[in-house]
């Protein structure tokens, strides 16, 4: 069968990234995000379908689970997603809590339900749809200053546990993927509101952070496995970052003692 992939958050980073090698890979893509000069911008490049929409916003996830249902897909690829602050916890605000759970948990449950009877549909005929949702190693490596996200994430990757125990038994497999240090334009920049030194910060000194092009072909390499095989679930970071607070700054070399040794 023919792969019909919708992906969210396809206006940047690692989203953008999925929709790009997925359309290189010959698939369908119908990209979904808020901006629509972006999305714009990824159609003349790739050649997919795109859709306007703010997954936050019931009436726009309408109008996403009905052009999901034209368009036939196969497979929700759901990256759309963020984070906001740094703060430790009794500095946070709650608007930056109650905007990640929207952003993380909320638009997740409202696109898995919206679309899950469509790709119900695309198994009548034998085939296996797939679900596969990006959430990060916040969701289990909890870090000083990560409170709202690591709560976020860690509710967003718990909703896709229990989606996966609840399609027992249908050709469904449901994915979950969960990068580290990944490198892109907007993330850490929007997570400090637009300070440039602060986002630079995070990566400063590390040797080779991944990219979206790195998270983004283990992606579509998983899709692009048989239908009965499911990677449940893949943690995806450089080998400069052991641990969610756990990252070395300076070249990566290795202990010459211990070569000497062997």
């Amino acid at each position: 069968m023919e792969q019909r992939i919708v992906v969210t958050g396809a206006s940047s980073g690692i989203g953008r990234a999925v929709a790009a090698q997925a359309a290189g890979r010959g698939w369908r893509v119908l990209a979904v995000a808020r901006r629509a000069e972006r999305l714009a911008s990824l159609a003349e490049e790739t050649g997919c379908e795109t859709l306007v929409a703010d997954l936050t916003d019931d009436d726009d996830v309408a109008r996403l689970v009905e052009a999901a249902t034209t368009f036939g897909a196969t497979a929700l690829v759901h990256v759309a997603g963020g984070a906001l602050g740094s703060a430790p916890i009794p500095a946070t605000t709650l608007d930056d809590w109650q905007g990640m759970f929207d952003m993380n948990v909320l638009s997740t449950k409202r696109v898995l339900t919206g679309l899950l009877p469509q790709l119900r549909r695309t198994t009548l005929d034998g085939s296996y749809a797939t679900i596969q949702v990006v959430t990060s190693i916040a969701a289990t490596m909890p870090y000083v200053g990560g409170s709202g996200y690591n709560a976020a994430k860690a509710a967003e990757k718990a909703l896709v546990d229990v989606l996966r125990l609840e399609v027992h038994g249908e050709p469904i497999r449901v994915m979950e993927v969960r990068p580290g240090m990944v490198r892109t334009e907007e993330f850490s920049l929007v997570r400090f509101q637009g300070d440039q030194a602060k986002a630079d910060a995070v990566y400063q000194g590390v040797q080779d952070p991944l990219t979206a092009d790195d998270v983004a072909q283990v992606m579509t390499d998983a899709l692009a496995l048989p239908g009965h095989v499911s990677i449940d679930e893949v943690v995806i970071k450089p080998v400069a970052q052991t641990h969610a607070w756990m990252v070395h700054r300076g070249p990566l070399q290795a202990k010459v003692d211990e070569v000497d040794a062997d």
